[in-house]
């Protein structure tokens, strides 16, 4: 996967991450999506995507992954935050230039949240 742009290091993969994400990090509510956000204390982002079932089929959900792992892709250069954004079923069915500027929009809203600047 090294070719496509995301290694390992850019992956957030244990329950346990995710779940130190949740409990320490910032909540921000958009349209099409839900993202938590939490510095990492390293020099690269890294990407956590939380597609349940609510969603819709595995077809829905692997789209919506898909979508979110582009928007990450597209705007790495936020520097050492954990991310991990949780799809709403309108992230389906929305333009993705919509997407993207909600996702920019929901990123500069963390600056906003005192909980991020907790680190591990």
């Amino acid at each position: 996967m090294e070719g496509r742009g995301r290694t390992v290091a850019h992956r957030i993969r244990r329950r346990a991450e995710f779940e130190r994400i949740y409990a320490g990090g910032a909540k921000i509510h958009g349209r099409y999506m839900t993202i938590f956000v939490m510095l990492n204390g390293a020099a690269v982002p890294r990407l956590g995507i939380a597609a349940t079932r609510k969603l819709g089929s595995a077809v829905d959900r692997n789209r919506a992954k898909r979508r979110a792992r582009e928007l990450f892709r597209r705007r790495k250069h936020i520097g050492g935050l954990d991310i991990v954004i949780v799809p709403r079923r309108e992230m389906l069915d929305a333009p993705f230039a919509t997407l993207e500027a909600e996702y920019a929009a929901l990123l500069a809203r963390r600056r906003d949240r005192p909980r991020v600047a907790s680190t591990l």
